[in-house]
């Protein structure tokens, strides 16, 4: 089963949720929402620096879970993310976050800061052409294999239909 939409480009650029997530609006930490700010805040820090994180998108109410690794990073082995994925250092009390994922079946990169006292930031939603790509090639083999393996299978049932009506192959049977 594809992972991704045939026209995903489009998709990105006509749909009216990802039109409003590719516009920078204002996102939220969600996680811990139960626990003290001060902790919340050592939670969030920790968990970008293990590569993770939970967000909304304020205006929408989106929620997101984001792992700031590179696409093919995902469920593999856990590494501490690289700088492009998670900076603490370009900017003195924000974290500048990038986590790129299939969303709704197409290939985006969530792209976003976080300040490190409010928990608030800005971020956004940006088409990803390269992963786009690469999905679709992966969409078009997995496509084709199902048709040879379709033809095959017709294929093979033809041949056994047709030695079932062969009155030679018949008489074996009996």
């Amino acid at each position: 089963m594809p992972r991704v939409v045939p026209d995903q480009r489009s998709k990105f650029e006509n749909e009216e949720f990802f039109r409003k997530l590719s516009r920078e609006c204002e996102i939220k930490y969600t996680g811990f929402r139960d626990r003290p700010h001060e902790e919340r805040q050592a939670r969030f820090q920790n968990a970008c620096r293990d590569g993770r994180s939970e967000v909304a998108f304020v205006a929408t109410g989106t929620n997101l879970s984001l792992q700031f690794f590179p696409a093919n990073l995902h469920g593999d082995q856990r590494q501490v993310p690289t700088r492009e994925y998670v900076d603490f250092e370009r900017e003195t009390g924000k974290v500048h976050l990038k986590a790129p994922m299939i969303l709704n079946g197409v290939c985006v990169i969530w792209r976003g800061w976080i300040d490190l006292q409010r928990l608030d930031g800005m971020g956004y939603l940006e088409y990803d052409d390269e992963r786009a790509q690469h999905e679709d090639a992966l969409a078009q083999a997995a496509f084709e294999e199902a048709r040879r393996r379709t033809r095959d299978f017709e294929e093979r049932d033809r041949s056994h239909r047709e030695d079932l009506e062969d009155p030679v192959v018949s008489k074996i049977w009996d």
